[in-house]
């Protein structure tokens, strides 16, 4: 079988070592010493300040709601957050579990990000934030949902999550917006089992979250936040540090299995379209279908030949009733109904990408 996608395992002899010294010093978690490298380490990939590492990536989403207040209620009225529809459920879900309701606004039909043009006429005296979703890796247009923000003095929080090592215009995707959001889950580019990262554009933004990931505290007996446990501990940064020494590696592998299932597709089928200044890190292979029908049929003959691809994202998230969403998304729904993410990870060979696109083909005309 050949999975949609696969985690990258880095060399057991070093993850080891790291594992070794673990031991020797005693120290599992509460910023040991191998977080903190690994902190240091990505501040300096990434080309970022204000690097704040986490347990998981939904944990990070919720604790930038909280560091920049988005999460804070007016009496007798609930906060909201204008977010896009076509996302993984956690974006949206983070906020309604933290109180905010989340106002989808719908997407571009060619880069399936958060349409700027859609932003304002969902904003309320309610709303707090904007939460716009890089997906699939993909650039937001930063510029004019920055200038949105500024006009009606709202704080901008990236879900980035597919976004590691992005670059847009020269430098790190990660600057833009009050504080940008990473994944580092097994299936990512860059992962430490489970975990994530916030960046923050402010100093103080930062050091204010640090309290809340360890449950406000602040010394041996002063609680000063109202916080969670949402510390990444030194196993997670052991796997984290040892995939980093390789992530170049992984992300040339990437590309060229992206470049193959291009070079092979791109005259059939719709591919997401992307800003020239991009500079991508090829986490996904999404394809857009001509209809709803030819995207299951083909779904189907990639499963009966041993492949899974996934309908990512699938639903649209209005139509996800827990949310609370009253308007329909039509675009969103559109490109959510008709695609499909096809396998992708370093070690799929040229012979299997073959056959993928074969099967892809053969499913288009069944």
């Amino acid at each position: 079988m050949i999975p949609v996608t696969k985690p990258y395992f880095p060399n057991r002899e070093k993850l080891q070592k790291y594992i070794d010294g673990i031991y020797e010093r005693q120290w599992l978690t509460n910023n040991g010493q191998l977080v903190q490298e690994l902190t240091q380490r990505l501040e300096e990939y990434l080309g970022v300040e204000n690097l704040l590492l986490v347990s998981n990536g939904t944990l990070a989403l919720q604790i930038a709601y909280r560091a920049l207040c988005v999460s804070d209620a007016t009496p007798g009225a609930q906060p909201e957050a204008i977010t896009t529809p076509f996302t993984f459920i956690a974006t949206a879900s983070s906020l309604k579990w933290d109180g905010v309701q989340p106002v989808f606004a719908d997407i571009d039909p060619n880069t399936w990000c958060l349409n700027p043009a859609n932003i304002e006429a969902a904003i309320t005296p309610n709303t707090r934030a904007i939460v716009p979703v890089h997906v699939f890796g993909n650039a937001c247009d930063v510029e004019a949902i920055s200038a949105i923000a500024q006009k009606h003095n709202l704080k901008v929080i990236y879900d980035a999550s597919h976004a590691f090592g992005v670059n847009y215009k020269g430098e790190s995707l990660l600057k833009h917006g009050d504080a940008a959001t990473l994944s580092f889950h097994a299936t990512k580019l860059f992962h430490t089992g489970e975990g994530g990262a916030i960046i923050f554009k402010r100093k103080e933004d930062l050091e204010r979250a640090k309290k809340m990931i360890n449950f406000g505290i602040t010394g041996p007996e002063s609680i000063d936040e109202l916080g969670i446990n949402a510390k990444m501990n030194e196993l997670q940064a052991a796997m984290g540090l040892c995939v980093l020494d390789e992530v170049e590696e992984n992300l040339k592998a990437r590309e060229a299995v992206w470049n193959h299932y291009e070079e092979a597709l791109s005259p059939t089928l719709q591919l997401q379209a992307k800003p020239e200044a991009l500079d991508y890190n090829y986490a996904y292979f999404p394809v857009v279908f001509e209809s709803e029908e030819q995207a299951v049929r083909v779904g189907a003959t990639l499963k009966e030949n041993g492949v899974m691809a996934r309908r990512y994202f699938y639903p649209s998230l209005e139509s996800v009733a827990c949310l609370g969403a009253e308007v329909d998304q039509p675009v969103s729904k559109e490109i959510a109904s008709r695609i499909l993410c096809l396998p992708i990870y370093s070690e799929l060979t040229v012979e299997s990408i073959d056959k993928i696109t074969e099967f892809v083909i053969e499913g288009i005309h069944a």
